[in-house]
């Protein structure tokens, strides 16, 4: 589990094929690799990961074909959020992120506010109905409040502090990004029978 509290921002520096998938190696400086072991979890951009080696300020990851069909962002080179899943004990300052990302969303636009900004996604159709004012989202990664929903949009609003310390700094209409909605969404649809 996750809170959609980014720790850093680190570099993809190699995606190499493995089996259906691929192998990651992340950069990592200023992330702090002293307490992470080998089995532990790591979101990238969102999408839960498996540490599976690491070395001074990196560590390796394995994406599935699975995980790499419903997920956007993990190509070489790229810049990526990343997190530490939680402990028992630790603050809760966004929201509880299970890492599963649901789909992949779109920007639409990105206004600026004087430092904030506001940003419109467009939803998958799938997922849109699960995404409602005022509710938790979970954006590449980061935990985010819904200002506003229209039809399969949906509207955050980014705080300069955001920005700084996210890969949101340089997000843009077109930008494709990882969708987590709500869970409390999905089991109240299940529990009412609606899925």
């Amino acid at each position: 589990m996750f809170a959609g509290i980014v720790s850093a921002v680190g570099r993809i520096a190699s995606a190499s094929p493995s089996g259906d998938g691929l192998r990651l190696t992340i950069e990592a400086p200023g992330f702090g690799l002293d307490d992470v072991a080998i089995g532990d979890s790591i979101a990238i951009e969102g999408i839960c990961h498996t540490v599976i080696a690491k070395r001074g300020e990196a560590f390796d990851v394995e994406s599935s074909r699975a995980t790499l069909d419903v997920t956007a962002g993990l190509e070489n080179g790229r810049d990526v959020n990343l997190e530490k899943s939680l402990r028992l004990g630790d603050r809760i300052d966004g929201h509880l992120v299970s890492g599963h990302v649901d789909g992949v969303g779109e920007v639409v636009e990105v206004a600026e506010l004087g430092g904030s900004a506001r940003v419109v996604v467009r939803a998958p159709a799938a997922l849109a109905r699960y995404i409602a004012k005022k509710g938790s989202i979970t954006v590449s990664g980061v935990s985010l409040t819904v200002n506003a929903v229209d039809g399969d949009r949906f509207e955050v609003n980014l705080i300069p502090h955001t920005r700084a310390v996210t890969t949101f700094r340089n997000l843009a209409a077109g930008h494709r990004v990882n969708l987590e909605v709500d869970m409390l969404a999905r089991y109240v649809e299940r529990m009412l029978g609606r899925d």
